[in-house]
């Protein structure tokens, strides 16, 4: 696929507007309580990352449990449903059991405005099956518990329609891209920035991938990354 995006960017660079993965003004208004640890460019993020083979020996989906009861453990919604209402565009009515109604959402992979929560997925940037290969497999349970309901970063977590998480899968960028092509310098720096985040590693395959991106559509882009507690 890097060969692929290599001879499609030419062309792509006529019409693509790069899109700044996250501003410095964005990066100030972190969550009460949550750091910023590091603003750098796209380039100088993925050369924080550091480099090692894959090895998926032993992954099971279950290793990493999810959803929990969420951040606010009171409110009768798990971590999914709190996601979608940090995420709407209009706010859902929340009735009896988390039920959600009433929302409006965008899915930024593919540009699509979704009415129906029941639509969306929760996709983990990082998917959990890359997370084991690049790290989390030495984890405790607790800390792979606290990966996969990660909200203490807004790119860890992102709502979007089911079919382009499920065309996604467990791919890395070298492998898969948002189709909308102005979403894919944010989807980069967000992929980098929950690599950051969890201290993951990267195969040499995706490392390569990465740095088409900054080095060309995306070389304007910046990650503010924190680290995970």
């Amino acid at each position: 696929m890097i060969k692929n995006l290599l001879r499609g960017f030419s062309a792509l660079s006529l019409a693509f507007v790069p899109l700044v993965a996250f501003t410095p003004a964005q990066a100030a208004q972190a969550p009460q309580g949550s750091r910023v640890a590091e603003v750098t460019t796209l380039a100088d993020a993925i050369g924080l990352i550091r480099v090692e083979d894959e090895d998926r020996t032993g992954y099971a989906r279950s290793s990493f449990r999810h959803w929990s009861s969420g951040e606010i453990a009171t409110d009768g919604c798990n971590t999914r449903n709190e996601v979608l209402i940090a995420e709407a565009l209009t706010a859902p009515a929340v009735g009896a059991g988390c039920k959600l109604t009433g929302g409006v959402w965008l899915s930024y992979y593919d540009g699509q405005e979704v009415t129906d929560p029941g639509a969306l997925d929760i996709d983990h940037m990082v998917p959990l099956a890359e997370a084991w290969d690049s790290g989390a497999s030495a984890w405790t349970p607790a800390r792979r518990e606290a990966y996969a309901n990660d909200q203490g970063a807004a790119t860890s977590l992102v709502a979007v329609t089911a079919r382009t998480n499920r065309q996604k899968s467990d791919q890395d960028p070298a492998e898969w891209l948002p189709p909308a092509p102005d979403a894919q310098c944010r989807y980069v720096g967000e992929w980098v920035a929950t690599k950051l985040r969890w201290q993951l590693t990267a195969d040499a395959v995706e490392l390569e991938a990465l740095k088409v991106f900054a080095d060309g559509p995306c070389e304007d882009s910046i990650v503010p990354h924190t680290p995970a507690p």
